[in-house]
């Protein structure tokens, strides 16, 4: 997936219900020739989001085709709702995708080459369809060889779904890296794995192979890096999710772990009739869970702040989350994540 032209599908979700196609944006290595928006076609990425290259956004693929000069290695989904279905109002633009040569990449859990007309298009024009999300079919149950590699084990964790647990992650490694500790990134969901081309879906893989499967990458990378950063999925507490946070959390066997938040953020995202716990009793409740597997503690917090508008106001609002979990704690793209990585260095982990 490195350095591809791509087009980016976001259909009525640009920017801010389209975080595959952000993730992507922001950290991955493929240039992006255009987003796909039909909301938005008109306007520019830059309009939206000043912190990304930019790129038209378009209306179809016809007119993203023709925006980077007939010259697209493939299309992205770029928007991963819940349930993970596929919108039929997309069809029309993969298969012109797929007409023009290019390769569609998707995080969906409808998986692509399950689908009889697409896979047979593809097959037609010799292009490939990537579902990111389907798991390997060797998986199989932990064994707790995650405690017995060589790198220290960080996991962002969260007070629930959508809070920059990728982002955080991502960030605390370049940070670390700046530092000159040889960090990596370990995905566990669909942008990730876009964005480092390799990773298990964790989310799809069978219940009891979902520690493993976390252990299976770490085994893999282990012995190769000083710290690794586990992404983390969903929240403890989450109604819906929260069976794939407690897989990662004891497959990955953390020596320490980042608790992301959004700011003002008070209610479950998506099931607003469950209310967020307070922020201190996260802390107990991660690392109580964590402890009989691994023992572990919350060494960093990871605020986000983009829904505060104010500068003054989101440093206040990243003080008073440090103070009430008890952490150094940063917003990581406003601020970048230094102090994270002071709390995760503090707690010896990691070399410099």
């Amino acid at each position: 997936m490195d350095n591809e032209r791509i087009a980016v599908l976001a259909h009525e979700k640009f920017p801010d219900r389209a975080k595959t196609a952000l993730g992507v944006l922001r950290y991955g290595d493929q240039d992006v020739l255009a987003v796909l928006d039909r909301d938005r076609a008109g306007d520019r990425v830059r309009d939206h989001v000043p912190d990304v290259a930019d790129a038209p956004i378009v209306e179809s693929f016809a007119d993203a085709h023709a925006a980077a000069d007939g010259d697209l290695d493939a299309l992205y989904i770029g928007i991963a709702p819940i349930g993970g279905g596929f919108d039929e109002s997309w069809r029309s633009d993969v298969e012109a995708a797929i007409e023009a040569g290019c390769d569609v990449v998707s995080g969906l859990h409808y998986f692509l080459n399950e689908d009889e007309g697409l896979a047979a298009l593809a097959d037609e024009h010799g292009v490939d369809l990537v579902d990111v999300r389907k798991p390997d079919d060797d998986l199989t149950v932990a064994t707790g060889a995650s405690g017995d590699v060589d790198a220290d084990v960080v996991l962002t964790v969260g007070t629930d779904c959508s809070v920059g647990k990728m982002t955080a992650s991502l960030e605390i490694v370049a940070a670390a890296r700046e530092r000159g500790i040889d960090a990596a990134f370990v995905p566990t969901g669909q942008t990730g794995i876009m964005i480092a081309g390799w990773g298990n879906p964790i989310d799809r893989v069978v219940s009891d192979f979902t520690a493993g499967a976390v252990e299976e990458m770490l085994v893999e990378v282990g012995d190769e890096h000083d710290l690794l950063v586990v992404e983390g999925q969903g929240s403890i507490v989450h109604p819906a999710y929260s069976a794939v946070t407690c897989g990662i959390l004891h497959g990955s066997m953390a020596d320490g772990l980042v608790l992301c938040h959004a700011a003002g953020r008070e209610v479950v995202h998506g099931y607003e009739s469950f209310d967020l716990p307070p922020l201190a009793d996260y802390v107990d409740l991660y690392e109580d869970l964590a402890t009989p597997v691994h023992e572990t503690e919350v060494v960093a917090g990871a605020l986000n702040t983009k829904d505060v508008a104010d500068g003054e106001a989101a440093a206040e609002a990243v003080s008073d989350f440090g103070d009430e979990v008890g952490v150094p704690a940063a917003d990581p793209v406003r601020d970048g994540a230094d102090r994270i990585v002071d709390g995760i260095v503090d707690a010896g982990l990691g070399s410099e």
